[in-house]
């Protein structure tokens, strides 16, 4: 019997998606990864499909989440960008031989080396994360306004003012909360 694992929390930016794979980091983290099988499968959902995956290759990937989660974050806040990170960041990049293909379709695909390699999954990563965090897309970095989460996200609504990484999670749970609170003081003055 395979283990339950929790599910991933997919987004449409890949660099931010991944970092998702740690939530909550503030309050109960939530690993999504914690088995390199669990990478392997995340990377498949993200049209990265890898065939198998070390621990050692976990460890480089979750190296990577953090570092794109800190200059993310750092970028968001409109702090200095942190060396150590920018240098994981930029050194994964470097490393994969991934290439970009067309399908006939018209969509684009990631080709991955004949090995499918891990690495160029994760080069592919660091390179979307360099495309978000240098500005060359239409959106703004942003830090989820839940206190226990506080992921970083890709704006990209038309306002540029969303609060959560995830409505239907840490929104939803703000939302609750502040139902509850209103409808605790609603009671309380009742009486």
């Amino acid at each position: 019997m395979r283990a339950a694992f929790p599910e991933f929390r997919l987004g449409s930016v890949l660099a931010t998606s991944f970092t998702g794979t740690l939530s909550e980091r503030h309050g109960d983290s939530v690993e999504r990864i914690p088995t390199p099988q669990r990478l392997v499968d995340w990377l498949a959902v993200y049209g990265l499909a890898v065939d198998s995956c070390t621990t050692s290759q976990l460890g480089v990937a979750r190296e990577l989440r953090e570092s794109i989660h800190a200059v993310a974050t750092a970028a968001a806040i409109q702090d200095p960008l942190p060396a150590p990170a920018v240098h994981v960041i930029n050194s994964r990049s470097s490393q994969g031989q991934a290439a970009a293909v067309l399908t006939h379709e018209g969509k684009r695909r990631w080709q991955l080396s004949p090995d499918c390699r891990v690495e160029d999954a994760l080069s592919v990563i660091a390179a979307d994360a360099i495309s978000v965090i240098s500005g060359e897309r239409d959106g703004r970095l942003a830090l989820c306004a839940s206190p226990t989460c506080r992921a970083a996200f890709f704006d990209t609504s038309r306002s540029r003012t969303r609060k959560w990484c995830d409505m239907n999670t840490c929104g939803n749970r703000q939302k609750k909360a502040r139902f509850n609170a209103n409808q605790h003081s609603r009671n309380g003055s009742a009486e």
